[in-house]
């Protein structure tokens, strides 16, 4: 499988699961304890995998400012990425504790956002190498 399409449908059923937990399971209050902490960060845990796979899905293949920055070729654009997704991450949260906002600042998410992209590093770089791979194998033959 072509790893664009792959990100793509990676990104969507991501998308759709972060939805499903932040608007129908965490409201509907099925759990209590730890199910609730884990429904509340499982958002920023998603959210952050998903970002190299959507970097990959809607930057490779163009050229325009933004595309030479986020689209994933090496491994080494694939760490800029990432990087730069969790600075976003930091921002975002740290944005949180304006009270204009009304939203509320939560470490955890810092936290599991970065387990979410150390996590997704890996996964990407994988299926970036093995799609890297297979590509160079079918050239040979």
């Amino acid at each position: 499988m072509e790893l664009k399409p792959f990100s793509k449908r990676i990104f969507l059923i991501g998308t759709l699961v972060i939805w499903a937990v932040k608007f129908w399971i965490r409201p509907m209050h099925w759990f209590d304890g730890s199910g609730r902490f884990i429904l509340g960060i499982a958002p920023n845990l998603l959210g952050s995998f998903l970002i190299p796979f959507a970097a990959y899905w809607f930057f490779i293949g163009r050229d325009h400012l933004v595309a030479r920055i986020f689209r994933i070729h090496s491994l080494y654009d694939l760490r800029v990425v990432c990087l730069a997704g969790f600075g976003m991450l930091i921002v975002n949260e740290y944005l949180q504790l304006i009270p204009f906002f009304g939203r509320t600042f939560d470490l955890y998410d810092i936290l599991f956002s970065s387990v979410g992209l150390t996590a997704s590093y890996f996964v990407f770089g994988e299926i970036k190498r093995r799609s890297v791979e297979r590509e160079n194998s079918l050239g040979k033959l």
